[in-house]
């Protein structure tokens, strides 16, 4: 992994543990206004289109700050959603991600009771292909009783950091089934996944995500004695497919690099 890499994951870990203090509504709504605004601009990458990457960079300001969407940042979010004049010129994934964003982080405040446990089968028999992917992947599964909640940014988070409790698990941000092939296409600590282990996986994966299109990613980050990583620090990503009700979770958390 290179300096900068590492670096970039220190500093996230940093960031992320920041005081709530010297953030809020009026540093990331101010930040969001201006990174949309920059995003219209013809010489932005969508020119005066918002695109979805765009959109990304402008929301994602509201995590960025304390880790937390407060209820100002969330109701400012919310009449964006409905806002004709500014949904004009966004494509459909760019107001995709924007209400994906919006739901994911609902501002609970305590944690659903989702009850993750390792799949019975090997990543390998689930992908149907063994290799770098499936050695390198941990997969877990469970659902939220009826009635008691759904999977939010709150209940995720804190649940992945339950299950593999040696990682430094970032928030969970939206992603796509695009996106996900392209992240688990990379290389990765011991070789480049075959298409096989990829198809294998983005099935797993859509089993449960499907009509509900619901796909989340976390980055991770361990320092040492790390699980499966031996005494170094590891790195890597964890993909969330939830459900069309939200109760139902399936995790394929990916090392990618250890030392």
């Amino acid at each position: 992994m290179s300096s900068s890499f590492v670096k970039s994951l220190v500093g996230g870990a940093v960031l992320l543990a920041a005081p709530v203090a010297f953030a809020g509504s009026s540093t990331t709504i101010p930040a969001f206004n201006a990174a949309i605004a920059t995003a219209r601009t013809a010489a932005s990458p969508g020119g005066t289109t918002i695109l979805r990457s765009e959109m990304a960079s402008a929301v994602d300001h509201f995590l960025y700050d304390d880790s937390v969407v407060d209820a100002a940042e969330r109701t400012y979010l919310g009449d964006r959603i409905n806002d004709l004049p500014f949904n004009v010129g966004v494509t459909a994934s760019a107001k995709k991600y924007l209400i994906d964003f919006h739901e994911l982080n609902d501002g609970a405040t305590t944690y659903a009771p989702l009850w993750l446990e390792p799949m019975p089968q090997t990543p390998a028999e689930l992908y149907g292909a063994s290799g770098p992917l499936a050695y390198a992947s941990t997969i877990v599964e469970g659902y939220i009783p009826n009635g008691q909640g759904v999977a939010n940014q709150f209940t995720l988070n804190y649940k992945a950091r339950a299950v593999f409790p040696e990682h430094d698990v970032r928030n969970f941000f939206p992603t796509t089934p695009r996106e996900v092939v392209a992240k688990l296409s990379a290389r990765m600590e011991s070789g480049t996944a075959s298409p096989d282990e990829v198809d294998g996986a983005l099935a797993l994966i859509s089993q449960i995500s499907r009509n509900s299109n619901r796909l989340y990613i976390a980055g991770w980050y361990c320092r040492e004695y790390c699980g499966g990583g031996g005494s170094g620090s590891t790195a890597g990503y964890i993909i969330a497919a939830v459900s069309t009700d939200r109760r139902f979770v399936r995790m394929v958390n990916v090392r990618d690099w250890s030392e």
